[in-house]
């Protein structure tokens, strides 16, 4: 699985933060919070120092209480403020993920096929999932990371200017050595995590592809096999985790050496003070703190921009997609028809797929007649499933035209083409969900007594009332719990409720045995009945309820008729 091509953070940037304005007064609250918190824990840190002079050293307690009111008044206005600061960015982060997922979702659901079979489900999952997570953290973690790192560094540098300046500077030289250290990590770090979301994203590949298809594995006895294509992209994430653990561990060894060397340094120079009298033995151990706690946030900062180069890894994979045109879009200002007629008309339609050396349809023309059952037959691989996405508008001829009452696709509103042009594919297509809700998934504000009425035109009524709760029994996943031929005629009940004038039926079949085919002639009259349709098959117990039968041989029709001139 190859690798997303890098992106720029400041373009990562520029593509994301839209997402993010919506709640920009919930992100604005949080940075006043989590620029007040350092203020309140520098005063904390302060305090000790008022307590070691004024209580320790002298060993008065005189002072205690006034000193006790403050510190509980401190703490409890830290607890407040991370509170809040903590609630305003978890609100407008979880707003952020939850939008930005919706529409790389959407944008899925727009894409291609072609695209999307290209691609292994599981890694669309991954980048779903993790990788929306790890921008967030780009977009809106780095953010509040960086400000409240900025912030403590303000006060907690101005808290050791305060006490000694001479002092102060000494410890700020310490600085621009995390900085160079960041430098030199933040690249290493960026690649590692590149690799690790694009192993993790295989590793869910093979685990999905495997558990979906968990009866052919094991009926072939390759249970082992799949457990060591497990292990192999495993090792891989393995070698990813190690890899970006490696880069961490030196960079945080080097970190804590700069930092307890620059704390003994202090020491010495600190004590100097003390005794030269320009600092207390309470300002020197809050000295100390400052700087422990100055060090922390320059540490934070510096592997700060590692981990956004990380994390972008996850933008940068999302970014790929979110880029890839649909084959098919909506022209501004499409029109929305109403109930068709359902005449349909190919003009002379060349098309052929992305890559193809050579068109799959050839100067195709031929009409559809309203209430017309019209089937096509030919060899595999002649056009006749390209022809039926054609009309369904999955696709856009290269050249020519799909018509339907007289109007070419390209100028209808999807949802108005799809209102009218019903489908009923070769792959069977349903929910983990009740029999109710697959059958109204074509029409969800449909009552009971209409999806019964069009289960029972379909032949599926009378077995769905056998199973164990009826119309609310789960199918399992893609309708496992059915039989083929029972998946069908829910598939079918469903097309029906739909009641296109205009149907689409792609081997309806396919996969069944003779007496479930044979099961299936009624139902599917029954949705042939009243509507124009384009049938593509050979069962010829099909083919017997068509008005004409047109025979497809690379992508070109070799020979039509009325079905009594085609039945040979």
């Amino acid at each position: 699985m190859a690798a997303a091509p890098a992106v720029p953070p400041r373009e990562l940037v520029r593509r994301f933060w839209p997402f993010a304005r919506p709640y920009r007064l919930a992100i604005a609250a949080g940075i006043v919070l989590v620029a007040l918190l350092p203020a309140v824990q520098a005063a904390e840190i302060w305090m000790f120092k008022v307590v070691v002079d004024e209580v320790v050293v002298p060993a008065d307690l005189g002072a205690l209480p006034w000193i006790a009111a403050v510190v509980l008044g401190l703490t409890l206005a830290g607890a407040a403020l991370s509170f809040g600061e903590d609630y305003a960015w978890t609100w407008a982060g979880e707003r952020f993920l939850l939008d930005l997922r919706a529409t790389f979702f959407a944008h899925l659901q727009r894409l291609s096929f072609d695209t999307l079979d290209r691609r292994r489900l599981g890694d669309l999952i991954a980048r779903l999932g993790g990788d929306i997570q790890a921008i967030e953290s780009f977009v809106l973690g780095g953010l509040g990371e960086a400000i409240s790192a900025v912030a403590r560094i303000g006060f907690f540098a101005g808290a050791l200017f305060l006490l000694d300046w001479q002092l102060g500077l000494y410890a700020l030289v310490l600085a621009p050595p995390f900085y160079l250290a960041a430098r030199h990590f933040a690249r290493l770090a960026r690649h590692a995590a590149r690799e690790k979301r694009r192993r993790s994203g295989a590793l869910s590949a093979v685990a999905e592809e495997s558990l979906a298809n968990s009866a052919l594995v094991q009926s072939m006895g390759r249970s082992e096999h799949e457990r060591r294509r497990l292990l192999d992209e495993g090792e891989g994430v393995v070698d990813a985790e190690l890899a970006s653990a490696r880069v961490s561990g030196v960079f945080s060894g080097l970190v804590a050496l700069v930092e307890v060397a620059g704390v003994l340094a202090v020491v010495a120079f600190g004590t100097w003070a003390v005794q030269d009298g320009r600092l207390t033995i309470g300002g020197l151990l809050a000295f100390l703190a400052y700087l422990t706690q100055l060090l922390r946030p320059v540490g934070d900062l510096s592997q700060l921009a590692a981990s956004l180069l990380a994390t972008s890894a996850g933008g940068e994979r999302v970014l790929e997609l979110l880029d890839r045109r649909p084959l098919v879009r909506e022209r501004p200002g499409a029109l929305a028809l109403e109930r068709v007629r359902g005449a349909v008309e190919l003009d002379r339609v060349t098309f052929a797929y992305p890559g193809a050396s050579e068109p799959v349809l050839r100067n195709l023309s031929f009409r559809l007649r309203p209430d017309e059952v019209v089937a096509l037959t030919g060899p595999s691989g002649c056009g006749k499933s390209t022809l039926a996405r054609l009309l369904l508008r999955f696709a856009d001829p290269q050249a020519g035209h799909v018509c339907l009452d007289g109007y070419d696709l390209r100028a209808l509103a999807l949802d108005s083409v799809r209102e009218n042009v019903a489908a009923l594919l070769q792959e069977t297509l349903l929910f983990d969900s009740s029999v109710r809700d697959n059958i109204a998934f074509a029409r969800p504000a449909a009552s009971r007594a209409q999806i019964e009425s069009a289960a029972r035109a379909a032949g599926a009524h009378e077995f769905v009332l056998e199973l164990a709760e009826g119309y609310d029994t789960r199918v399992g996943q893609r309708g496992r719990i059915l039989s083929g031929g029972q998946r069908r005629r829910v598939e079918i009940a469903r097309t029906l409720l739909r009641d296109a004038p205009v149907v689409v039926l792609d081997e309806p079949t396919t996969g069944l045995d003779a007496d479930a085919a044979e099961r299936l002639v009624e139902p599917l009259r029954a949705l042939l009945s009243g509507r124009s349709a384009l049938l593509i098959s050979h069962d010829e117990r099909l083919l017997r309820h068509a008005d004409r039968v047109i025979r497809l041989v690379d992508g070109q029709i070799e020979e039509a008729g009325e079905r009594s001139e085609s039945a040979a």
